[in-house]
């Protein structure tokens, strides 16, 4: 047996710039963990991830940060 990996899990991840965050991730005791990433930071992602809105007419992904591969420096 072998194993078969499919086109997608081949494709390059995503290159974007945080250009906003939330406050943070609450936790099971309601408090509240200041998110790894910050506005300016340039990250890699999925080519699947988060969810495409548009705001002001600019085309914007909204993801969580669990879904960020990388912070590129």
């Amino acid at each position: 047996g072998g194993i078969i990996i499919p086109d997608t899990a081949k494709e390059k991840p995503q290159e974007g710039k945080i250009v906003a965050t939330g406050k943070g991730v609450q936790n099971d005791k309601g408090e509240i963990r200041p998110l790894d990433v910050k506005v300016g930071d340039r990250v890699l992602f999925g080519k699947y991830s988060g969810n495409e809105v548009k705001v002001d007419g600019e085309d914007l992904l909204v993801m969580r940060e669990e879904d960020i591969m990388a912070v590129v420096e």
